[in-house]
């Protein structure tokens, strides 16, 4: 949730250029991790780009190398990858104020095995990959930032590769279900079944067990 504290305080810096709304949501998220200083937040306002785009949309494929860093401002995407070359697994879910993002692509500027698609129409702020690195090279701030994300998404990923390995698939779904109740009106059983590892068929017989 949007931390209104942080936002009039960025708006009460005597900022010269008030940043446009869909900005809010961007600078509330990193400013939480570190304040944030003028110069930082007009170099990343003129350094991104707002996008809207439509549901269904393949941002990047496998075999594409990742060179920009997404910020979702509104609406719902997933990261997946094909199995066998013939089965979507779903390894992300991300929704507002999240990063989306192909990591193995992105730092190591090398083709990819991910696809990145919209789940919903979106409205995203977008990074490339050397504007970041602009970035991290004139603001000292925003390097910690950059750190504090990146553990952030690390623990993520880490659970849930913990989850798959120790948990029961009931047990999976029902963590699933805690930490992100809006998934289950927001995307496909079939998306959800796979990134839990199981099919359609047995996510069906789990949900009718709770």
């Amino acid at each position: 949730m949007l931390n209104i504290t942080i936002l009039e305080n960025i708006k009460n810096n005597a900022m010269s250029t008030i940043p446009a709304p869909e900005y809010e949501s961007l600078l509330a998220v990193f400013n939480s991790f570190y304040p944030m200083s003028e110069a930082l937040i007009e170099d990343i306002i003129e350094q991104s780009e707002i996008l809207d785009i439509k549901k269904k949309t393949v941002l990047l494929r496998a075999g594409e190398t990742s060179n920009t860093i997404y910020f979702i401002v509104k609406g719902a995407a997933r990261v997946y990858y094909m199995e066998k070359e013939i089965e979507e697994v779903t390894s992300w879910f991300l929704f507002e104020n999240e990063l989306l993002i192909s990591v193995f692509s992105f730092f190591n500027g090398q083709p990819g095995f991910e696809y990145l698609e919209t789940l919903e129409d979106c409205l995203l702020i977008s990074l490339s990959r050397d504007k970041l690195n602009s970035l991290y090279e004139r603001h000292l701030e925003f390097n910690f930032i950059g750190r504090k994300l990146t553990e952030y998404y690390y623990i993520r990923n880490e659970k849930q590769a913990n989850d798959l390995r120790m948990l029961s698939a009931k047990e999976r779904y029902q963590e699933l279900l805690a930490t992100n109740p809006q998934l289950i009106n927001r995307v496909a059983l079939g998306y959800i079944a796979s990134y839990l590892g199981v099919s359609q068929e047995t996510l069906s017989r789990i949900r009718k067990q709770i």
